[in-house]
């Protein structure tokens, strides 16, 4: 079966000679589109990288249904292997819910050199919204409006789904966030955290939690001009040159 991408939705590679790699991973009802800008300034600075489609994202919100935090991470941990089978030293990089995707990555490879997350989700909604979430599931809600291009560029839009699948969402917030969050005081590689405090998608506070509670060394770029899709925003190119140069510092070490 034939399966038809959203434009500009496909996973990307890139091969080089060089000896490092990057690892770079969409956000939730996103796809690697919003993250192309930055795989490619990796790609420009000798990198290998990797850019993963993350299961049920690209194509139909209905296809995302199918899909869950144990898919994601299971895609995540087959590009970093085809990685590590091309290179020595390997950065991760992460847009919103791809921030708690490279989280957990580097909770399972504390060889990674450096990790760098952006508006990253980082822990649970309180129990109140995610017995809310429980209950419009079982109200028979399954999809309630998108999430998606959160931009302040009023002449860009994010190609993210137009709806939000509630089961998936909570399944990231059960599986994901709160199996990683108690793990962020044991990792000790490098990290650079770039937020928005304009944020409409993941409140501000999340990064601050992350910041708090991080366990290795860490460098903070505080996105002014850009809402939550900062990768696609105002701020694109301070992202990409502030990752670039975070990366060839970490994999020098």
């Amino acid at each position: 079966m034939t399966v038809s991408f959203i434009p500009g939705a496909e996973a990307w590679s890139h091969t080089t000679t060089g000896a490092r790699g990057a690892l770079v991973i969409h956000g939730f009802t996103g796809n690697p589109g919003s993250m192309r800008g930055l795989a490619e300034a990796f790609a420009g600075a000798d990198y290998h990288v990797e850019l993963p489609r993350l299961p049920g994202h690209g194509t139909t919100v209905e296809d995302m249904l199918t899909t869950g935090w144990a898919d994601w991470s299971n895609e995540v941990e087959a590009a970093y292997q085809r990685l590590v089978a091309r290179c020595t030293s390997v950065v991760v990089a992460g847009l919103s819910m791809g921030g708690l995707l490279t989280l957990w990555a580097a909770t399972q490879h504390p060889e990674i050199a450096g990790i760098v997350c952006i508006n990253p989700v980082t822990q649970p909604q309180p129990p109140e919204v995610m017995d809310m979430l429980q209950g419009m599931i079982d109200g028979g809600t399954v999809i309630m409006p998108g999430i998606g291009s959160d931009i302040a560029d009023p002449d860009v839009h994010e190609s993210a789904y137009e709806g939000t699948p509630l089961p998936c969402l909570l399944n990231m917030l059960t599986q994901g966030a709160a199996v990683v969050a108690p793990h962020y005081h044991s990792l000790r590689m490098p990290m650079l955290l770039m937020n928005s405090p304009q944020d409409h998608v993941v409140e501000p506070a999340q990064a601050e939690f992350l910041a708090h509670a991080y366990g290795g060394p860490l460098e903070r770029i505080t996105l002014e001009r850009s809402f939550h899709v900062a990768t696609q925003d105002y701020d694109k190119e301070l992202i990409n040159i502030e990752a670039v140069k975070f990366a060839n510092r970490v994999t020098a070490l």
